[in-house]
C-alpha cells in the first residue's frame, strides 16, 4: 500500500490536471496585456469578417504567450463552422471543404513536408474562395525553416507578435481571478507562484484552483507554507 503521502499527491495531481482540462478556451478568458489590437481583430474573424483582403492572419510569439489559446477560442467562438489543425494533423486535414469558412494552423514550425505541402494547397484554395485561416508559428514567417512557397503564403496577410503577459501582468490577472472567487490570497503568494512554476496563464490558474482545493482538503489557510507544501507535492519547485 503506497504511503499517505505518495497517495494524497497522486490525487492532487489529479486534481490539478482535471482543474486545468474542465475550462474551455474563449477569447473572453485570453488575458490581453499588450495584445489589444490583435485581439480586437479576431473577433472581428470570429465574426466571419476581414478587413479589406486580409483573409490571413499569422501570429507568432514565444511558447506560452497564449498562440494556441487564441486559435483553440477561434474554434470554439467562430460564427462559422472552423477547423483547427495542430502541426501532426494528417494531410488530409488540409483539405478544403467549403462548408468551413475558417481555417486554424497551429505550430507551423514544426510541419513535416507533406503537411507542408497540404497546407500552401490550403492557403490557395482559402485565397480563391473567400474563406478565412489564421496560422501560428514560433517566429515571423521569414524566420521558420519550410519552404520558401509556402513562408510567402504564411505572411500574405496581417502579421502579429503575440506579447506574453509580464510577472505584474499575470500577477494582476490571478488577483482578479483569486477576488471574484471569493479567495483571500496574502502577500508573496502570487510573486512565488509565478517564480516556482509553469509560468504559462492556464496552468498558473489551474494552479490557483487547487490551491483553493488543498486549502479546503487541509483546513488550513492559504499562505506561503501552504503554496510551498502544494508545489512539493507536485514537484514543481524550481532548484
Amino acid at each position: 500500500m503506497r504511503p499517505a503521502r505518495q497517495l494524497f499527491s497522486s490525487v492532487m495531481r489529479q486534481m490539478l490536471l482535471d482543474l486545468g482540462a474542465e475550462k474551455p478556451q474563449t477569447l473572453d478568458t485570453f488575458v490581453v496585456g499588450r495584445n489589444a489590437e490583435l485581439a480586437q481583430r479576431l473577433r472581428r474573424f470570429a465574426q466571419g469578417g476581414a478587413v479589406s483582403d486580409d483573409r490571413f492572419i499569422y501570429l507568432w510569439g514565444e511558447e506560452g504567450a497564449g498562440k494556441t489559446h487564441l486559435l483553440r477560442s477561434l474554434a470554439a467562438d467562430a460564427d462559422a463552422d472552423a477547423r483547427y489543425l495542430p502541426a501532426g494533423a494528417p494531410p488530409e486535414d488540409y483539405v478544403f471543404d467549403h462548408g468551413i469558412g475558417l481555417y486554424l494552423m497551429d505550430d507551423c514550425q514544426d510541419l513535416d513536408a507533406d503537411a507542408q505541402i497540404a497546407a500552401f494547397a490550403l492557403f490557395n484554395q482559402v485565397k480563391e474562395n473567400g474563406a478565412l485561416l489564421v496560422s501560428a508559428g514560433s517566429k515571423p514567417p521569414l524566420g521558420l525553416e519550410l519552404r520558401e512557397d509556402l513562408r510567402t503564403r504564411l505572411g500574405w496577410g496581417l502579421v502579429y507578435q503575440v506579447h506574453g503577459l509580464t510577472d505584474e501582468e499575470k500577477i494582476a490577472a490571478l488577483t482578479q481571478t483569486a477576488q471574484a472567487r471569493g479567495i483571500s490570497l496574502p502577500p508573496g503568494v502570487l510573486p512565488y507562484l509565478i517564480t516556482h512554476f509553469r509560468r504559462d496563464m492556464r496552468s498558473l490558474s489551474a494552479m490557483l484552483d487547487a490551491l483553493d482545493q488543498y486549502s479546503l482538503e487541509t483546513q488550513r489557510p492559504i499562505t506561503l507554507p501552504l503554496l510551498r507544501s502544494l508545489l512539493q507535492l507536485e514537484g514543481e519547485p524550481k532548484p
